[in-house]
């Protein structure tokens, strides 16, 4: 049976950020608010924890997961960022967005894209993603919570709950955030290529 955390959107408690923090740190698979819809998160270094998403999820390897990050100095380390690709990430972080990257030594092999040495990194405007990651004090790995079969996320928490309750450790009840997609940007070539119009505006990345 999952722990159920229900943190103010506004004014996220410490204590139960502390709380839910710690079940990952200690290997479990949490369910979170971000800007765009709720997504389903590990510790960046626990492959047991990676594979049981993949389960959840139905996902093959070549699935990408994303690094959530806190802010750009936490993509920094994993990600190979030149001075033009830094001040667009300034522009658009933190925000609704997935941005795909060439991956440097830090990311665990098992995140990149297995032929392009890529991996997609985000930082959500989301005031609970933003407590746990700063209590974490590293990145998450996560995904979109979109159940097999399913062409939306989840959206209401007590729906979570009752889907999830045995497999995954925690839900966290941050309130309605949305159902849309992030905007996925390859930023790997010279020029932003949109892979996904989401919910982030794209008129930063047209030519």
């Amino acid at each position: 049976m999952s722990q159920f955390f229900q943190i103010h959107p506004d004014n996220p408690q410490a204590r139960l950020v502390r709380q839910a923090a710690d079940v990952i740190r200690d290997g479990g698979v949490v369910v979170y608010p971000t800007d765009s819809a709720y997504a389903i998160g590990c510790h960046i270094g626990d492959k047991n924890a990676l594979d049981r998403i993949r389960r959840i999820r139905k996902l093959d390897d070549r699935h990408n997961f994303t690094l959530v990050c806190r802010d750009l100095s936490e993509i920094a380390s994993y990600a190979r960022v030149d001075n033009a690709v830094y001040r667009l990430l300034k522009h658009c972080t933190p925000g609704p967005y997935t941005f795909i990257l060439r991956a440097t030594s830090e990311v665990p092999r098992r995140l990149m894209h297995p032929k392009r040495k890529t991996v997609g990194l985000r930082v959500p405007e989301n005031n609970i993603a933003q407590a746990l990651l700063a209590d974490l004090g590293e990145p998450m790995m996560s995904v979109t919570l979109i159940m097999p079969g399913d062409d939306y996320p989840l959206i209401d928490p007590y729906d979570i709950r009752e889907t999830l309750q045995h497999d995954v450790d925690a839900v966290i009840d941050g309130g309605y955030c949305g159902m849309e997609a992030t905007t996925v940007v390859d930023l790997v070539e010279d020029s932003p290529l949109v892979l996904r119009a989401g919910k982030g505006d794209i008129a930063p990345f047209e030519n």
